[in-house]
């Protein structure tokens, strides 16, 4: 059995079993300093060649004299580590990511609902081995992880194994879909068989491309809502053999045409917004890709997207946003609205 030193670092000679350290050879020195730089040193907290000589000691059993620190680190330096060594000591200068790239990441997975707050727990803290002792210091969420809310969907890892083989064999797959009901537990609500082509992060949602079997469209699934999933034998249909997708996927209509990923066929919009301040929204969940002008005291908006998204879109901004066009979905909200004012009419404030 192997064992990790106090930051994690593999020590297969450490014999705990057993009630007693074992010795590495001298010839693992040179990997284990690196390991020490890695682990313990930075521009603020550079490591003198006694304490290396010390560390080597304490967390690997291996006995060298200083000078040999010195021939080691310039061996390291040789094979292209960026090591500096001053008056004050010597620290690993840069690592493969910077500190505010792992902090990024692992805010990132802090705020992914569809991970669950444990192996949010246990991914932040693999992160944070990239970097050195003093940087967890500085993860200050991982603490009130159980918090946030997350998905309890223990299988989204599993779930991602299975689809991307599927999608690299060119494989279908079939899931229950669940839906969440009144006591907060996901139930099946169905049993799809798919064939898989992407899986896409989406407002800060992880979906499922993939082509509905049984009703002949491209659907959209949240990963953190499938269970139960296998590998089928039989091949997946051909993507370019779906309608729509005979040049492949188009990953720009995403971020602009399916804001709530549904299915349908985009569609030219227009509509109407109060001020220039609704352009942030718009931006926010339809990208760049749109055209505005404007015209009297509105500015008027076109972009190409979902009618369904837009009916939810256009509802969440009602008091700001007016749709002009196609007349189908003005009128969809406009029932929208009659319908809602019956459910409100007389209600006190």
């Amino acid at each position: 059995m192997t064992y990790c030193d106090n930051f994690g670092i593999i020590n297969p000679y450490l014999d705990k079993e057993n009630g007693m350290d074992s010795f590495e050879p001298k010839k693992l020195a040179l990997i284990r300093i690196l390991h020490i730089l890695e682990a313990y040193s930075d521009c603020d907290h550079p490591l003198t060649h006694d304490e290396i000589v010390k560390r080597l000691d304490a967390l690997y059993g291996i006995t060298v004299e200083r000078k040999a620190i010195g021939r080691n680190i310039s061996l390291l330096q040789e094979a292209g580590y960026d090591i500096e060594t001053t008056k004050k000591g010597s620290y690993l200068n840069s690592r493969l990511f910077e500190d505010s790239e792992l902090r990024l990441l692992s805010d990132g997975v802090l705020a992914s609902q569809h991970v669950t707050a444990k192996h949010s727990k246990e991914l932040i803290e693999k992160l944070a081995t990239l970097s050195n002792r003093y940087f967890k210091s500085h993860i200050k969420n991982v603490h009130s992880i159980n918090d946030w809310s997350k998905s309890e969907n223990v299988a989204l890892f599993y779930n991602i194994d299975i689809i991307d083989e599927a999608i690299s064999k060119s494989r279908k797959i079939k899931f229950d879909y669940n839906k969440y009901g009144l006591d907060k537990k996901l139930h099946r609500s169905a049993i799809h068989v798919v064939s898989p082509y992407q899986m896409i992060l989406h407002n800060q949602r992880y979906f499922l491309m993939a082509y509905q079997e049984k009703w002949q469209h491209m659907s959209f699934y949240r990963l953190d809502r499938i269970t139960n999933i296998e590998l089928l034998d039989d091949a997946a249909t051909d993507l370019r053999s779906v309608d729509g997708y005979q040049n492949g996927i188009d990953y720009k209509r995403f971020s602009s045409a399916l804001p709530y990923m549904f299915s349908d066929e985009p569609e030219k919009i227009t509509f109407a917004i109060d001020g220039e301040w609704m352009i942030d929204q718009v931006v926010d969940w339809f990208g760049y890709d749109f055209k505005t002008e404007q015209k009297n005291d509105k500015i008027i908006v076109k972009v190409k997207a979902s009618p369904y998204a837009m009916e939810y879109w256009a509802m969440q901004y009602l008091n700001s946003v007016e749709i002009l066009s196609p007349a189908s979905l003005r009128e969809q909200i406009a029932t929208n609205i009659i319908n809602a004012n019956k459910k409100y009419k007389g209600a006190k404030l």
